[in-house]
């Protein structure tokens, strides 16, 4: 195990010598290593050594917070062009025919299922026939299923939506399909 260093102050010299002093004298054997520790850190007004510890660490988190990477940025012609399969409304009028466009598509119509609601197969049909122009609601839910964006019964009655955050693309699309449904 490394040792940590800490830095140690005491505002009045005077003080901490008659403290330790007194501490010492109260005293019939000389204190350990950890006792004398606690003496020391009780001196400069804290209870103990590990509130000394705890209180330097919470210092030096205020004064060095961490470091939140940005976000990456949505790639917008990716967004662009899976948004016309979507032809300016709320509804998949056609399958994409690439992988991640695909892949869009599916998180577009995952933000029309409610969250957090035990559905029956027939209510999420209900709502993917509602958002689907190319007939084939059962591929959206096998897909969705696979993508790990629904989960299901091993029976297949009930379904549930995966609460995950999207990735920056699925947002922007999202948030541009939805506004297109609210424009009509």
């Amino acid at each position: 195990m490394s040792r940590m260093t800490h830095a140690y102050a005491a505002p009045d010299l005077s003080a901490l010598a008659k403290n330790l002093k007194r501490e010492l004298e109260a005293r019939a054997d000389l204190p350990g290593h950890v006792e004398l520790l606690n003496i020391l850190t009780r001196a400069v007004g804290f209870r103990n050594y590990q509130h000394f510890k705890a209180s330097h660490a919470a210092e030096e988190r205020l004064a060095n917070p961490p470091v939140v990477e940005a976000e990456p940025a949505a790639d917008f012609r990716r967004v662009e062009l899976t948004a016309r399969c979507f032809a300016g409304t709320d509804c998949l009028v056609r399958w994409p025919g690439k992988l991640n466009q695909q892949q869009l598509a599916l998180w577009v119509l995952w933000s029309f299922l409610p969250a957090g609601e035990e559905l029956p197969e027939k209510a999420v049909n209900a709502v993917l026939m509602r958002h689907n122009g190319f007939g084939d609601h059962v591929l959206i839910r096998r897909e969705l299923v696979n993508m790990g964006l629904l989960t299901r019964t091993p029976d297949c009655r009930v379904y549930r939506r995966m609460e995950k955050r999207p990735p920056p693309e699925a947002r922007a699309l999202i948030r541009l399909v939805t506004s297109a449904r609210t424009a009509v």
